[in-house]
């Protein structure tokens, strides 16, 4: 759009959707329940499994309210395709799962200028959100294995 009386482009400023960002880390939250051990202690390792494919989880660090956890999925042995891979702060007061890192990224910012130097979204930390809510749809119908207890 230009401006008429400058002759520039009028650049509006992204503004992130918070109430359906926490409607999206209030699903992932409920999708990982389902499979999170109650008993579940730092360092244990578990795969989930059903006919869509599998996870693994690692429980990185267990406190009273939260835990971290990282979660990959096997894609076979290639070359070409990297094995998705993220953590994840799961909030137990709130109800929340938000991606913190993943593979390609080691610290999500809430907004992106565009363009940028990394060609990341506006909205990457939505889009990488929405990517674990794929993610995790593959534990819907699932199996969960005990891989190692720390």
């Amino acid at each position: 759009m230009v401006n008429p009386q400058k002759g520039q482009l009028n650049h509006k400023r992204y503004q992130p959707d918070i109430n359906k960002f926490l409607a999206l880390c209030g699903r992932n939250y409920f999708y990982i329940l389902k499979w999170l051990p109650d008993q579940a202690s730092q360092g244990d390792n578990w795969l989930v499994e059903d006919k869509m494919g599998s996870l693994s989880v690692r429980l990185i660090e267990n406190t009273n309210y939260t835990q971290l956890i990282e979660i990959s999925r096997s894609v076979g042995k290639s070359d070409y395709i990297h094995v998705p891979c993220v953590t994840v702060r799961v909030y137990h007061d709130a109800k929340l799962a938000e991606v913190l890192t993943s593979r390609q990224i080691s610290q999500l910012s809430p907004v992106y200028d565009y363009p940028n130097i990394r060609m990341y979204h506006r909205d990457e930390k939505y889009q990488v959100n929405a990517f674990l809510e794929e993610l995790l749809k593959i534990g819907g119908h699932m199996s969960t294995n005990c891989l190692s207890k720390s």
